[in-house]
């Protein structure tokens, strides 16, 4: 199972508050450790929403809104794309991770969906398609 580990955005995140030398040597040996545990997929951090935009739909019509966006508890500043045989395997693994933020702060595990759980919408044109362009990806 597929997992994207969101790290929630705090006031000094927000800020554009750099981490400390610290706290990227301590979180670089716990993705060394998800990387030796064939864990780790993908994951980087994210500038703060004012660099950021957001489309909103509405049938045909696109609005674009500019960051900043209000609500730092809901925005994401970071994330991983872990590979879990479960949820509580995520979780053990969250669970040791350093603390990303210089303040209180909170992660979110999230199940990416995999192909199989469309079910019969998912037909073998469209899962033909989504391998195209998996593999399409991986060749990159």
């Amino acid at each position: 199972m597929r997992f994207m580990i969101l790290v929630k955005a705090t006031t000094p995140s927000e800020a554009g508050d750099m981490p400390t030398t610290e706290m990227l040597a301590e979180m670089g040996r716990f993705n060394d450790e998800l990387v030796k545990a064939g864990v780790m997929l993908a994951g980087d951090g994210l500038h703060p929403s004012r660099k950021g935009a957001r489309v909103q739909f509405s049938g045909p019509s696109r609005r674009v809104i500019d960051g900043p966006f209000a609500e730092t508890k809901e925005l994401v500043a970071g994330f991983w794309i872990w590979q879990c045989a479960s949820q509580q395997e995520a979780i053990e693994w969250v669970k040791r991770c350093p603390n990303p933020m210089p303040v209180d702060s909170e992660i979110e595990i999230r199940q990416i969906f995999e192909p199989s759980d469309f079910g019969d919408a998912l037909t073998p044109e469209v899962q033909a398609q989504w391998q195209e362009q998996q593999d399409a990806i991986k060749r990159r």
